[in-house]
């Protein structure tokens, strides 16, 4: 094979994170309903539409969850990295794919913001993300994680600073503008939730 030659890029599976603990919101945020059914359905469904192979990040005491539980799972092994326990698990588990890892409590986020990502998507780098529009980095929960990024992740894991979002800005990342910056705004608190309902 020729030195010019590229390697095809990897496959892209999707992961949605539903292994937080919600102690902000005081309620499993993965439950809530904005859309008619549990937001982590929701999401999942919305993942489904545009990648052949999706799966849910959970805690081992999250499998018998009735939603949860009826998605395809991948458990986190690790109980002290937050949302990047469920990125590496993931990782390891499928390691030679990209995963586009959604946070689920993102009921403003929508299709087309996502077919930006995978459309703008570069495998030679280790991650394609948004930046927030509430502070001018990158977002770790709506992004592109290539296989390249895993040993970055590990390695910050194990050394106790797991903060994915610190990953993208040491890692070769490739920033976008998102197409709608509240698509990418979470809902951590009642306060936000109840702000949220009383603008619909």
């Amino acid at each position: 094979m020729s030195a010019s030659r590229q390697q095809p890029a990897s496959e892209v599976y999707g992961l949605v994170l539903a292994g937080g603990a919600s102690r902000r919101m005081q309620h499993d945020k993965a439950l809530i309903d904005y859309h008619g059914e549990p937001q982590l359905l929701w999401t999942y469904r919305l993942l489904a539409s545009l990648l052949p192979h999706v799966f849910v990040s959970v805690r081992a005491d999250q499998r018998d969850e009735p939603v949860r539980h009826g998605l395809p799972q991948i458990v986190d092994t690790r109980t002290d990295a937050g949302p990047a326990a469920g990125i590496l698990a993931a990782q390891a588990a499928h390691p030679d794919v990209a995963w586009l890892v959604l946070a689920c409590d993102l009921p403003l986020l929508d299709a087309p913001t996502l077919r930006r990502l995978l459309d703008a998507r570069d495998p030679a780098r280790e991650a394609t993300a948004f930046i927030s529009a509430h502070d001018g980095l990158p977002e770790p929960l709506c992004a592109l994680w290539e296989p390249s990024s895993q040993p970055r992740l590990l390695a910050r894991v194990e050394a106790g600073r797991p903060c994915p979002r610190k990953a993208l800005i040491e890692a070769d990342t490739r920033l976008l503008q998102p197409r709608t910056p509240q698509a990418l705004d979470n809902i951590n608190t009642p306060e936000e939730l109840a702000s949220l309902r009383a603008s619909r």
